[in-house]
């Protein structure tokens, strides 16, 4: 079932979804060459506890860090450790802040240093993958519209696309209905309303679509060691529209 967010609700959420667009930021001040991914964590958990709050991640499910950082071919899930950043690295960063029990939930990725022209093209067209389904998010058209936006922007762009791993609704639960994949079939699915509150995330890759889980049980891997780039933001479907929520107003 798909809820739809009061007025308080979606106050709360503009609230959590502020504070993780500025732990973001907080965290892209670090990256850089040499950097752990310890570090980053470390960045992240000390800002988010600063503001008040907690992460949407540590312990969520037993995972033990406070953040996401997944570095070139891995997908999501990257457990922070002393891996150090390297030029020429891309870095996904996950992050989810719980404010008075509702949850904000953005990924990005990040380049350190001087990256290939392979990576760079494949951040781009991630990142506009993500723009791209978001112009469907509006009332009266279908979850599916979202889903096949994406989905049809990656394949015009030649990037892989997981399918294993999807977007979801969020409110008092990090995840919650519905599942978005960013793949899918235009005008099906539930018709969209104000009030639903969703977080977009397009996880493509520069080789094929396969994805492994590392021994940790955590990490996602390409099969194909090909890098992979993550680019979320949390949404509320407004009267004609969309609100980004993982932003602040004037970005």
């Amino acid at each position: 079932m798909i809820n739809i967010k009061s007025d308080r609700e979606i106050e709360l959420l503009k609230e959590a979804g502020r504070l993780t667009y500025l732990t973001h930021l907080e965290v892209k001040k670090h990256i850089k060459v040499g950097v752990t991914t310890n570090e980053l964590d470390k960045a992240a958990a000390d800002f988010i506890k600063s503001q008040g709050c907690t992460s949407s991640f540590l312990n969520y499910n037993g995972y033990p860090k406070s953040i996401c950082v997944s570095v070139n071919d891995e997908v999501v899930h990257g457990i922070p450790s002393n891996r150090k950043l390297k030029e020429g690295d891309i870095v996904s960063v996950d992050i989810g802040v719980c404010y008075k029990g509702y949850h904000g939930d953005s990924a990005w990725t990040y380049p350190v240093g001087k990256v290939s022209d392979d990576k760079l093209y494949l951040m781009e067209h991630t990142q506009k993958a993500l723009y791209a389904g978001l112009e469907q998010a509006k009332p009266g058209n279908r979850l599916g519209d979202i889903c096949s936006a994406i989905g049809t922007y990656a394949k015009d762009h030649k990037l892989g696309i997981v399918r294993e791993l999807v977007g979801h609704g969020v409110g008092t639960k990090l995840h919650e209905d519905p599942e978005i994949p960013n793949y899918g079939v235009k005008g099906t699915g539930p018709v969209l309303k104000k009030g639903m509150v969703l977080a977009i995330e397009p996880m493509l890759n520069l080789g094929g679509d396969a994805v492994v889980m590392l021994d940790d049980d955590w990490t996602i891997v390409t099969e194909d060691y090909s890098p992979s780039a993550h680019f979320e933001h949390t949404v509320v479907i407004t009267d004609d529209g969309y609100e980004i929520l993982t932003l602040t107003r004037g970005d």
